[in-house]
C-alpha cells in the first residue's frame, strides 16, 4: 500500500546512498556503481511502472552486460504484482528481502538518555579518511569495495552528517544520516563486534537524531535486511517501529 511516506522514504534512501552512474528508462532508474551493493546496483523505480517490462528489461541487460555486471531489479511490495510476476517468469530469481521503516526522532534521542555519552559521538559533515578506515575495518570490506564505497559516500549532495563514536581510541561505532524532505535517513550504521550490547549503536542513533532535528528532519527511516533479526530489534526499540513497505531483488538468470 503506498502512503504519504513511501515516495519520500524511497527518495531519501536513493539519495542517501547515491549510484555512481544511471540511467532512467520508461520510470525505472538503471544505477551503475561497479558491483559495491546491489543499492547502488539494480534498477529500482521511480515511480508506479505502467505497461510491460519488454523495454526496459531489454535496455537493462544489455548495458548491465556491457558493464559485465548481473542484471537485477529491485521489486517494492507496493508495486503491481504483475511486474514481479513477469520478472519471475523470465528466470529472475529473488533474493535479499529487506523493510523500510521509519519512526520519530524524540524516542530515538530518549533511548540512549539512560545510557549517557551521546554527547561523546564526533559528527562531522563530510566522511573524514578517520571515518572511512573505520567504516572499512568494522565492515571487513575488501579493497575495491572501499574504494566505491568511497566515491559514493562521497558524492552524498544532500545534508549530512557522519557519526563516529571512539572507545579506548578506536572507533566503537558508526553510521551517517542525510536529510531528504524532514526524513532522516540512516546509513551504515555498523558498531565493533567487540563491542556491542553496550549502547554504542544507540548513542550514535540519537546523535544524528539530534543533528537532524536542529536542521528540520522530524522522523527517520532507513532500510533492514528482513533476516537480521538483532538490527531490527534495535531500531524497534529506539522507537523506529513502523514498517512502511518492503522490497525484494530479482536477479537475472546466468544466461541474460
Amino acid at each position: 500500500m503506498i502512503t504519504a511516506s513511501t515516495w519520500p522514504a524511497e527518495e531519501a534512501a536513493i539519495n542517501g546512498f547515491p549510484p555512481l552512474r544511471q540511467v532512467v528508462v520508461d520510470g525505472w532508474m538503471l544505477r551503475f556503481s561497479g558491483g559495491v551493493r546491489r543499492t547502488a546496483n539494480s534498477a529500482t523505480p521511480l515511480c508506479q511502472p505502467a505497461g510491460a517490462l519488454d523495454a526496459v528489461v531489454a535496455i537493462a541487460e544489455a548495458l548491465y552486460a556491457a558493464q559485465n555486471q548481473p542484471t537485477i531489479f529491485r521489486v517494492p511490495s507496493f508495486l503491481d504484482p504483475a511486474i514481479d510476476r513477469d520478472l519471475e517468469s523470465r528466470g529472475y530469481t529473488a533474493e535479499g528481502e529487506s523493510c523500510i521503516i521509519e519512526g520519530p526522532l524524540d524516542p530515538i534521542i530518549a533511548s540512549a538518555a539512560p545510557l549517557g555519552g551521546a554527547d561523546e559521538v564526533r559528527l562531522a559533515p563530510r566522511p573524514t579518511p578517520e571515518w572511512f578506515a573505520a567504516m572499512a575495518r568494522l565492515q571487513g570490506q575488501r579493497p575495491e569495495f572501499h574504494t566505491g564505497y568511497r566515491e559514493i559516500v562521497s558524492g552524498v549532495t544532500l545534508p549530512a552528517a557522519f557519526a563516529l563514536l571512539p572507545v579506548d581510541g578506536a572507533a566503537a561505532a558508526l553510521a551517517y544520516g542525510t536529510i531528504h524532505r524532514g526524513l532522516l535517513c540512516f546509513e551504515s550504521v555498523v558498531t565493533d563486534a567487540a563491542q556491542r550490547r553496550r549502547g554504542h549503536s544507540r548513542r550514535v542513533l540519537a546523535a544524528l537524531a539530534r543533528w537532524a532535528g536542529r536542521n528540520g528532519a522530524v522522523k527517520a527511516t532507513l532500510q533492514v535486511e528482513a533476516p537480521n533479526t538483532p538490527a531490527r530489534t534495535l531500531y524497534h526499540a529506539v522507537g523506529m517501529t513502523t514498517e512502511l513497505h518492503r522490497y525484494h531483488y530479482r536477479r537475472a538468470p546466468a544466461a541474460a
